[in-house]
C-alpha cells in the first residue's frame, strides 16, 4: 500500500511539472494577452480531463490492490496454520527420538563404553598409520578405520564383528611389516621435484632408501631428502641394495622415524664450516699447505741425504752426490795440512752444507706460530660481528649471533688445527736435520782426530 500511495504522489508531481513546463512554453509563444488567456483556458480543460483519466485509473488500481492485500492476509494464515502443525510434527519427532536414543542406550548397556574404547583405539591406530612408512604398500586401510570411527561414534549403525576384527588385523600387520625389508617398484619425488620411478625399500618402519639415496614420506608422498647425510651413512645405502637376501650388512638406521635424520643433514659440512670463517679461515689454510708443502720438501730432502750419508759412512771412497762424502773429499785434499789448518776447513765445509740442511725450517717454525695467531684474529673479528648484531638485534634471537659465533670458533679451530700439525711436523724434520749435522759433526771430529794422532806420531818418529 505504501508503494502504491508513494507511485501516485511521483506521478502526480510529475504531471505538475509537465504541465506548468507546456504553461510557460506557450506564455513563451503568445504574442498578446488574449492570446495568452486562450492558451491558459485550453490548458486548464487539457488539465481537467488528464486529471479525471488519471483518478479512474487509481480507482481501478485501489481495487485490484485491496484484492491482492486480501490474498496476501490469506496466504499469511494459511502459513501460520502450517507452521503451527509443523512445529507441532516437529516436537512429536523429537520426543519420538529421545525415547528411541534412551531405548536404544537401554538395551546397549555397557557396549557404549565397549564402543568408546573402540573409537579411541581406532583414532590412535589411523594416527599412527598416517605417519607409517608401511603405509606405502596398504595405502586404503585408513578408510577403513574412518569408517569403524564412524559408526562407533555415531551410534545410528553398529559396526559388524568382521569390522572390529579389521581393527585388529592392521595393528597385527602394521606390526608384522615393521619388521621386514621390503622392495618394491615405487613413484617418487626427487630432490629437484621430478617424479621418477626406482626400486624403493623399506627398512621397517623407519627409512625409505634408493640408488644411495633416503627418502622421506610427507603427505603420503614419497620425496627425497634435499640433502643426503655425510658418506657413512650413504654408503650402508650401497651395501643394502646390493646384500642378497638373508646376507646381514651394516645400515643406518633411524629409529625416530626420520627425525634424527632430519637433524642430522642440517650439519653442516666441511666445507660450510670453512665458508663461516671467512677470509681469515681461507688465510689460514694457505699458510697451512704452504707449511705442509714445506714440510713434504724438507722430509723427502732430508730422507734421501740421510741415506746416502748412511752409505757414505760404510764405503771408503768420498762421493760428492752427500754432505759427508764433500767433507770427505776435503779432507783428502787436505791430509798434509797441520790438524788447525784441517779443522778450520771442516768446519767451513759443514757451515756450508748446514744451510741446505736446514732450509725452510724457519718458515715451518713461523708458519705453526703465525696460524695461531691468525686464528686468534677470527676468534676476535667473530665477537665483533657477534656484538654488532647484539647491539642492532638483541638478544632475542640466537640466530644472529650464529653467523659471528661461527666465524669465532671455526677460525680457531682452523687456526689450531694448522699451527699444531705443522709444530709437531717441524720438530720431525727438525731433528732429522740435526742428526744429520750431527753426523757430519761426528765424522769431522773423528778426522781430526785421526789427523792429529798421525801428526803426533810423526813428531814424535822425527
Amino acid at each position: 500500500m505504501k508503494r502504491i500511495l508513494s507511485t501516485i504522489v511521483v506521478v502526480c508531481i510529475a504531471g505538475f511539472f509537465s504541465v506548468a513546463q507546456a504553461q510557460e512554453n506557450q506564455a513563451a509563444e503568445a504574442a498578446n494577452l488574449d492570446e495568452l488567456l486562450e492558451m491558459v483556458r485550453q490548458g486548464r480543460l487539457s488539465e481537467t480531463k488528464e486529471q479525471r483519466d488519471r483518478e479512474a485509473v487509481f480507482i481501478a488500481q485501489r481495487a485490484r490492490q485491496q484484492q491482492l492485500l486480501a490474498a496476501a492476509r490469506q496466504d499469511r494464515v494459511n502459513e501460520e496454520r502450517r507452521s503451527t502443525t509443523l512445529e507441532r510434527r516437529f516436537q512429536n519427532n523429537e520426543n519420538q527420538i529421545e525415547t528411541l536414543t534412551q531405548r536404544l542406550q537401554e538395551r546397549m548397556g555397557s557396549l557404549s563404553e565397549l564402543f568408546g574404547v573402540l573409537q579411541q583405539v581406532a583414532g590412535d591406530t589411523r594416527g599412527v598409520f598416517q605417519g607409517s612408512m608401511v603405509s606405502i604398500h596398504f595405502p586404503d586401510r585408513e578408510a577403513v578405520l574412518t569408517d569403524l570411527i564412524r559408526k562407533a561414534s555415531e551410534g545410528t549403525q553398529l559396526p559388524s564383528i568382521e569390522e572390529i576384527e579389521g581393527l585388529w588385523f592392521e595393528m597385527q600387520r602394521e606390526m608384522t611389516e615393521s619388521g621386514k625389508i621390503v622392495k618394491l617398484p615405487y613413484r617418487v619425488f626427487s630432490a629437484d621435484g621430478q617424479t621418477e620411478e626406482v626400486q624403493l625399500i623399506r627398512v621397517g618402519d623407519f627409512n625409505l632408501v634408493a640408488n644411495g639415496k633416503y627418502y622421506t614420506l610427507e603427505d603420503n608422498q614419497v620425496r627425497e631428502l634435499q640433502r643426503q647425510p655425510v658418506g657413512r651413512f650413504t654408503d650402508t645405502v650401497e651395501d643394502l641394495e646390493e646384500a642378497a637376501p638373508g646376507e646381514l650388512v651394516t645400515f643406518g638406521v633411524d629409529p625416530s622415524r626420520g627425525q634424527l635424520l632430519s637433524i642430522l643433514v642440517q650439519a653442516p659440512s666441511l666445507m660450510e664450516r670453512i665458508d663461516q670463517g671467512k677470509e681469515v679461515g681461507y688465510l689460514i689454510i694457505v699458510m697451512g699447505a704452504i707449511g705442509i708443502l714445506f714440510v713434504l720438501e724438507r722430509f723427502f730432502y732430508l730422507f734421501t741425504v740421510t741415506g746416502k750419508v748412511r752409505r757414505q759412512m760404510q764405503s771408503d771412497t768420498p762421493s760428492g752426490d752427500n754432505p759427508l762424502g764433500r767433507i770427505l773429499q776435503i779432507y783428502h785434499e787436505n791430509r798434509n795440512v797441520d790438524v788447525e789448518t784441517l779443522e778450520l776447513k771442516l768446519d767451513e765445509a759443514i757451515l756450508k752444507e748446514t744451510p741446505a740442511l736446514e732450509r725452510f725450517l724457519t718458515i715451518i717454525n713461523i708458519i705453526s706460530a703465525v696460524a695461531a695467531l691468525f686464528g686468534l684474529l677470527g676468534t676476535v673479528i667473530g665477537m665483533i660481528a657477534t656484538f654488532q648484531a647484539i647491539t642492532l638485534f638483541g638478544a632475542g634471537d640466537p640466530k644472529l649471533m650464529a653467523g659471528g659465533i661461527s666465524q669465532a670458533l671455526v677460525t680457531t679451530v682452523l687456526g689450531l688445527s694448522v699451527a699444531i700439525p705443522t709444530l709437531l711436523l717441524h720438530s720431525f724434520v727438525a731433528g732429522m736435520s740435526k742428526r744429520v749435522i750431527h753426523i757430519l759433526e761426528e765424522q769431522s771430529a773423528g778426522i781430526i782426530a785421526v789427523h792429529a794422532e798421525k801428526e803426533a806420531a810423526h813428531g814424535g818418529a822425527a
